[in-house]
């Protein structure tokens, strides 16, 4: 065999190499790629008043979860919500209580309805937010406690 047909040979090897092997590499970034495209499609939406087509106040608050509670079969109406926000917070999603005996443990009460950060985590509801500030979460989580200790958040007419 020539010298020039030699060369030829090894670099059609050397050509079907990197060809196979850059085929091999692509292959196995597809399961990277599919990964993460996968993981962006599958990640949860978390409810919000916004994402719900509500507005981004009280109202909307309120009636957001209300929709998530009845998802979940979580009883309570928009007056018993309100009433009992009004007191605790006055409509302050970002309400905390400093001074009683939970603040002195460290353990403040938080947000709309004033939760503990352990009954939240607790109380909490699939598809909220883990934040207790978060206003949909904080309704839902306190409406779902309320739901277990009173029945119903319509049946709270004071400090729960």
């Amino acid at each position: 065999m020539s010298a020039a047909a030699q060369r030829s040979t090894r670099t059609s090897r050397l050509a079907r190499k990197l060809a196979i092997a850059g085929t091999g590499v692509a292959v196995l970034a597809l399961p990277l790629i599919g990964a993460t495209t996968a993981s962006a499609a599958t990640t949860p939406t978390v409810a919000t008043a916004s994402s719900l087509g509500y507005s981004n106040n009280l109202d909307g608050w309120i009636r957001a979860s209300l929709q998530v509670m009845s998802q979940h079969g979580i009883p309570g109406t928009y007056n018993g919500i309100y009433r009992n926000v009004i007191r605790e917070s006055s409509g302050n999603p970002y309400a905390i209580n400093l001074w009683d005996s939970n603040a002195a443990a460290g353990i403040p009460s938080k947000g709309l309805l004033q939760v503990i950060d352990p009954t939240f985590r607790a109380y909490h509801v699939e598809g909220t937010s883990w934040d207790s500030y978060d206003p949909v979460a904080n309704i839902t989580a306190a409406c779902n406690y309320a739901a277990a200790r009173y029945g119903s958040i319509d049946n709270v007419f004071g400090a729960y």
